[in-house]
C-alpha cells in the first residue's frame, strides 16, 4: 500500500505539493512558524520531511508557500466575481460580502495574517509574488470607485487602499477578535442573525461613505 502511494505521489508532485500545503496552512495558523512542526506535517500528508525540503527549500519556505496560497486564493476568488459587469454600487457590495465570507468560512487566514504581523511582516517582506497578487483587488476598486463617480453613483473621491482597509478591517476583526469580543459582550458573534446584519451592515457603511460629499458632514462643536 506505501509503495502504491509514494508512487501515486511521485506521478502527481503538484498534488502532493498541494496536500503539503493544505496540511501546512493548518499547521502554521495552529501553532505559528516557530510551533509549527515539518515532521507532524510530513506524517499527515504520508510524506518525508526530505521531500517537503525539496519541494520548498525549508520551513520557511514552506511557510511563504503557505502565505502566497492564502493570499491568492482570496484574490482568485475576487477575479472570479466578474465585478466589471456590475453596476458599481452592486460591484462594491458584491466585492464586501465575498471578503466577508471569506474571512469567516476561512479563520486559518485570519490567524497567519495575525501572525505574520505578530513578526512585522519579516517572512512577507521576502515575497514579490504577495505585493504582486494584492496590487490586483487595489485595481478592481479603483475601477468601481471611478465609475461609480462618472455615473453619479459615488460622490466622495476615495482612496481605493483605504476603501480596502475599511472593508478589511471589519471583516478581518470579526474572526481575529471573536472569541475575546465575544466574550466580553457576551455575544455569539458565529450566529446567522448576528452574520447577515453584520454582512449588510459594512456594506451600508461603505457606500453611504461613497455616497456622501467629502466636507458635507457638519462637524460636532
Amino acid at each position: 500500500m506505501a509503495g502504491r502511494v509514494e508512487a501515486s505521489r511521485k506521478n502527481d508532485p503538484e498534488r502532493t505539493k498541494e496536500d503539503i500545503l493544505v496540511v501546512a496552512t493548518e499547521e502554521f495558523s495552529t501553532h505559528g512558524l516557530a510551533g509549527g512542526r515539518v515532521d507532524a506535517i510530513a506524517e499527515r500528508t504520508r510524506t518525508s520531511k526530505r521531500m517537503i525540503y525539496y519541494y520548498f527549500g525549508g520551513k520557511e519556505g514552506l511557510y511563504l508557500s503557505v502565505l502566497e496560497r492564502a493570499y491568492r486564493k482570496i484574490r482568485t476568488l475576487e477575479e472570479d466575481l466578474k465585478l466589471s459587469s456590475l453596476a458599481p454600487e452592486e460591484a462594491l457590495r458584491t466585492l464586501i460580502s465575498s471578503t466577508f465570507d471569506h474571512d469567516e468560512a476561512n479563520p486559518d487566514f485570519v490567524r497567519l495574517v495575525s501572525i505574520e504581523n505578530i513578526h512585522h511582516a519579516a517572512h512577507m517582506l521576502r515575497s514579490e509574488a504577495i505585493r504582486d497578487l494584492n496590487v490586483s483587488v487595489i485595481e478592481t476598486i479603483a475601477g468601481i470607485l471611478d465609475r461609480g463617480i462618472a455615473e453619479g453613483a459615488f460622490k466622495r473621491k476615495a482612496d481605493p487602499i483605504d476603501v480596502h482597509m475599511l472593508i478589511s478591517a471589519f471583516c478581518f476583526f470579526r474572526v481575529s477578535n471573536r472569541y475575546t469580543f465575544g466574550t466580553i459582550f457576551r455575544r455569539d458573534l458565529s450566529e446567522s442573525a448576528t452574520i447577515g446584519r453584520h454582512r449588510r451592515m459594512i456594506a451600508d457603511a461603505v457606500i453611504s461613505y461613497l455616497q456622501t460629499e467629502e466636507g458635507a458632514a457638519n462637524p460636532i462643536s
